[in-house]
């Protein structure tokens, strides 16, 4: 039977000599997991989450959801960019809290009518690529992607770590008639988000996987 790290070196083995590389941007900590947000060069350009847990000190767990970077984003802000400082560590689970009933109410749409409650409606910097800043810009985008017939669509939440003011929701849903993960990151400040960066990649069907182990 091949081990994970075997399986690794195969992965590794398939790109060109010296082409990958990566910059970890965010890195933060929630109990046994560490999880990292990263700019890589893996099969190209991209932008990537990574979630690693650990028991006696070594990695024995892995999660991540990558996408490919783009150049010019609706914000003109990055992929990446942005505070990387935690503060408000007293606040983590309070923050993690805020961002659950957020996927609840807004993201799961059982109370959408609430986004107020969790977003700042003065202050909304955004880095999803197709998204300009601001609230308004948020609903705007979502009522485009509806009349198009391409909802997004979250069903379900999978994990929600925190460290002070970040927090980062891993969920699953539908996006473009696709089945994805949907990574995000929230900075909070003052009990509202402010602040989003994501990633959303398409989660190939069962008979694709390498291993039994699922997305989530």
């Amino acid at each position: 039977m091949r081990t994970a790290i075997e399986g690794f070196g195969e992965v590794m083995k398939q790109l060109p000599e010296g082409s990958a590389k990566a910059k970890v941007v965010r890195a933060f900590h929630d109990g046994d997991y560490v999880f990292t947000h990263t700019q890589y060069n893996f099969f190209g350009p991209k932008i990537g989450f990574d979630i690693f847990r650990f028991e006696n000190g070594q990695i024995v767990e892995h999660w991540d959801n990558l996408q490919v970077i783009t150049e010019k984003t609706a914000s003109n802000r990055s992929q990446i960019d942005g505070p990387v400082a935690v503060t408000d560590i007293e606040k983590t689970e309070e923050n993690k809290l805020l961002v659950k009933g957020f996927f609840e109410d807004v993201l799961k749409g059982k109370n959408p009518g609430k986004i107020t409650d969790y977003i700042s409606p003065e202050e909304y910097l955004q880095h999803n690529p197709s998204v300009e800043d601001g609230l308004d810009a948020l609903g705007k985008a979502l009522q485009e992607m509806a009349k198009a017939g391409m909802p997004m669509n979250y069903t379900k939440n999978h994990m929600i770590l925190g460290q002070g003011n970040f927090v980062l929701s891993v969920s699953e849903g539908q996006f473009l008639k696709n089945h994805v993960a949907f990574y995000d990151l929230f900075r909070i400040e003052n009990s509202k988000i402010v602040e989003h960066w994501d990633t959303i990649e398409q989660i190939p069907s069962k008979e694709n996987w390498k291993n039994n182990n699922g997305k989530f």
